[in-house]
């Protein structure tokens, strides 16, 4: 929906992010109901660490949003990634959700330079570097 066509843009999104804050407490209380055998088979279903799952839902659903941004900058396509090497793109996401460098890593996505500097503090720069970019590149 459009700024535009909106009669109150800036209520709108108040309410939007207090919904999506509500959402995610809810989220969190759910976690910490589960006894810890329980989440503990929840982390090994999806071949996680306890500890990692436990800070994943901490950090929310867009924790990883710069990733798919990244992978775009640096002409990787994510889904064709995702194809070829799905568990490779899961940890991927695993690693930028955990990433303590968003505030840099999202300046330089805005700035369109973060092809040129992610090799000094991205945590998937690594495996960004030795992906076959004729497996994921974009066409």
């Amino acid at each position: 929906m459009s700024t535009a066509s909106r009669p109150y843009p800036i209520v709108q999104d108040l309410i939007e992010s207090f919904a999506s804050w509500l959402k995610h407490r809810r989220e969190l209380n759910e976690m910490r109901q589960l006894d810890r055998s329980e989440f503990n088979r929840i982390a090994g279903d999806l071949r996680i660490a306890p500890d990692d799952l436990e800070e994943l839902v901490r950090h929310g659903h867009h924790a990883a949003d710069e990733l798919p941004k990244m992978l775009e900058q640096l002409g990787i396509n994510e889904e064709r990634l995702g194809q070829a090497q799905p568990l490779l793109l899961r940890d991927m996401e695993r690693v930028c959700a955990l990433c303590s460098h968003k505030a840099r890593c999202d300046r330089d996505l805005a700035d369109g330079t973060a092809a040129e500097n992610y090799h000094g503090y991205c945590g998937n720069a690594s495996t960004l570097e030795s992906l076959d970019r004729d497996v994921a590149a974009s066409h």
